[in-house]
């Protein structure tokens, strides 16, 4: 029987970079055509970020090509576009276990690979970190390029900008690669460009332009500073890079990133300058490239589930609930349909947030600030003092990355910006980096919050309605990822009472005090305690802040057993019922109380159900923290009922 061709068979002979560096240049196009065939076939299996890896399939092979990585470091912002990376860097047998249990992370992680330098899931850090990587060298004597590649859209954020402005006075050996992968920036590139791109970083270039500053440092002051603006200025009107010249960076390009014959002179010049300057080399892409599904989708195929690889589909499971993001934006709207002062702001997730829905309907009133959370917050707290209502919608683990302005410029002045936390708790497959952990213990602990976690899709309509009447203090309610469990939906949310919880279900023997999308996994823990004879009440806290005391109270003198259940770190919710038991007294009567909260460590991605499992969370771990709460062996099976 004849064996069958391979379908990648220049792809089969690289294991690592160094295999590529053995290669003739005139062999990487068809590198970098497998290379895309096998990412393609790749996230076909296991879903995934896909539009921006296609995007820098020629950028990964040449800079493997021309860098000696992993002695130089190549840093990938984000993470997601790596995957490319990850298939030459000695990864390609597990690629088809991105993103699932045990599986390879849909980031870059440094405990993954000597090839990832630096773990990235949230955007604009790589040339922070480049430049920390290059001043390290530098200090240590060790001659290292460092290469950051930054999309455009993370240019967008201020920290990009507060690297930049550092590195421009460093000597460092840093290399900005700005994959402006919409042509936001760049003019349209060509031979002439590709020309002046390769000249620009020529040594000849450069020894000619040092020269020309060496001449002019003899010219009397004025003239000095005439000729280096005429010199800048110049080089800007060719290649657009004033910018970033002022900002003290070298400017090269643009050069098309989908041409190795333009990429690979440009940069073997860096590679080889004896300046320790930080240089920015600006490549123009196109995401999706090279897949004609991706080219055509209106979001080239960012974020995919699994598809068809010849039509592009998408398998989809089908839901007969709405997700909670969805059903955040259908009430948003209702709200705003009812309110004109409700604005939205998001941070470059239109779509991710559900505010491209609102932005159709109220496109005057929904501001997407881009990649700069800090401003998204500080900008919501402005339009609040202006007598609007804004709904700042930030993902938890991206909301993070404001956490002053939600102090400073919110919390202190006591503005009502309305905090619609989504992606709370576990996430299933982006994992740690984006896991929703900490919002409750890092918002808790500040005066004037008002905090609220919905159980169900309904609850967090009332809590979208909630969040609107609140006018004098700022609010926050968070809300999972995923679809909700099915659930009747009013046409509009109600207002609930500030800090006022509900019971689902009363007993005597066992209280489960649910705080946020858990409470479905309490109401299966009752029922199996139930079967075992021990009666027990479900309740739903509904706020952290300010905390039903009353209903604490009522559980903690009426029970044996006080369990608190919630999707966040130790020092969040439970800590919170803890402290008011024991300043309160109720703790010197003999009460057991167990928090059940996230483990103390980052959990690596898997499906959320899996996680939760992993995490102690489930409805079975509920009732074994019951039993042994009780002194009841958990092994034994439940008493059959009669």
């Amino acid at each position: 029987m004849t064996k069958q061709a391979s379908a990648t068979p220049l792809l089969d002979t690289v294991e690592v970079p160094a295999d590529i560096r053995r290669l003739r240049p005139e062999q990487l196009k068809q590198l970098a055509d497998e290379l895309r065939s096998e990412t393609i076939a790749a996230v076909s299996v296991t879903g995934g970020h896909l539009g921006a890896g296609l995007g820098v399939v020629e950028l990964t092979v040449a800079l493997h090509y021309v860098f000696d990585t992993p002695h130089d470091r190549l840093i990938w912002d984000v993470g997601h576009q790596a995957y490319p990376h990850k298939i030459v860097t000695g990864r390609r047998d597990r690629i088809r276990t991105l993103r699932q249990g045990g599986g390879l992370s849909g980031f870059t992680k440094r405990s993954e690979s000597e090839y990832d330098p630096f773990g990235a899931g949230h955007s604009s850090t790589s040339i922070s970190a480049g430049l920390g990587m290059a001043v390290a060298s530098r200090l240590e004597g060790v001659r290292r390029n460092v290469v950051a590649v930054i999309g455009d859209g993370a240019m967008s954020a201020g920290m990009a900008y507060e690297a930049m402005n550092n590195a421009g006075s460093q000597d460092a050996r840093l290399f900005v690669i700005l994959n402006d992968n919409d042509m936001s920036i760049a003019p349209p590139v060509g031979a002439m460009s590709a020309y002046l791109s390769r000249l620009i970083s020529s040594k000849k270039f450069l020894t000619l332009r040092h020269l020309a500053k060496d001449v002019a440092r003899h010219f009397p002051g004025p003239l000095q500073r005439a000729a280096a603006r005429a010199e800048e200025y110049a080089r800007g009107m060719v290649t657009g890079g004033t910018l970033f010249e002022e900002l003290g960076f070298y400017y090269v390009g643009p050069v098309d990133g989908h041409n190795l014959d333009h990429l690979l002179p440009v940069l073997q010049n860096l590679r080889d300058m004896e300046e320790e300057v930080p240089v920015l080399v600006h490549v123009v892409t196109r995401k999706g490239h090279g897949y004609p599904p991706a080219e055509a989708s209106a979001d080239k195929l960012h974020a995919v589930a699994r598809f068809d690889v010849v039509t592009g589909t998408q398998a989809k499971a089908k839901s007969n609930a709405p997700t909670y993001t969805r059903v955040f934006a259908d009430s948003l709207i209702k709200e705003a349909e009812a309110d004109a002062r409700i604005v939205a702001v998001n941070a470059a997730m239109p779509a991710g947030t559900g505010l491209d829905l609102f932005a159709k309907r109220f496109p005057d009133r929904c501001f997407d600030v881009g990649i700069a959370e800090q401003h998204a917050v500080t900008f919501a707290a402005g339009m609040a003092c202006e007598g609007y209502k804004p709904f700042a919608a930030i993902y938890s683990t991206f909301l993070q990355r404001a956490y002053d302005q939600v102090v400073h410029d919110v919390a202190i002045q006591k503005l009502p910006v309305r905090f619609a936390i989504d992606r709370a708790g576990l996430v299933g497959a982006d994992g740690a980096t984006h896991a929703g952990a900490f919002d409750v213990a890092y918002l808790g602990c500040l005066p004037n919050m008002v905090l609220m976690a919905a159980a169900d899709e309904a609850e967090l309509m009332h809590m979208v309605a909630t969040a609107a009447s609140i006018d004098d203090r700022p609010s926050a309610f968070r809300y999972p990822r995923g679809e909700g469990i099915g659930l009747d939906l009013p046409e509009r949310g109600t207002p609930l009472a500030i800090g006022k919880g509900r019971i689902l279900q009363e007993g005597d023997k066992i209280a489960l005090l649910s705080y946020g999308g858990r409470l479905q996994e309490c109401l299966a823990a009752a029922h199996d305690l139930g079967a075992r004879g021990l009666s027990t009440t479900v309740a739903d806290a509904r706020f952290a802040k300010p905390l039903d005391e009353d209903l604490v109270r009522r559980l903690a003198t009426e029970h044996a057993v006080l369990i608190t259940v919630e999707e966040g770190s130790v020092g969040g919710f439970g800590s919170f019922v803890l402290h008011h038991l024991a300043t309160a007294g109720l703790l010197d009567g003999g009460l057991k109380i167990r928090p059940m909260v996230l483990p103390d460590r980052y959990q690596d991605h898997d499906t959320p159900a899996r996680q939760y499992e992993e995490a102690g969370l489930a409805a079975s771990q509920i009732v074994a923290t019951a039993l042994a709460a009780l002194g009841v062996d958990a092994k034994l099976p439940a008493p059959a009922r009669a």
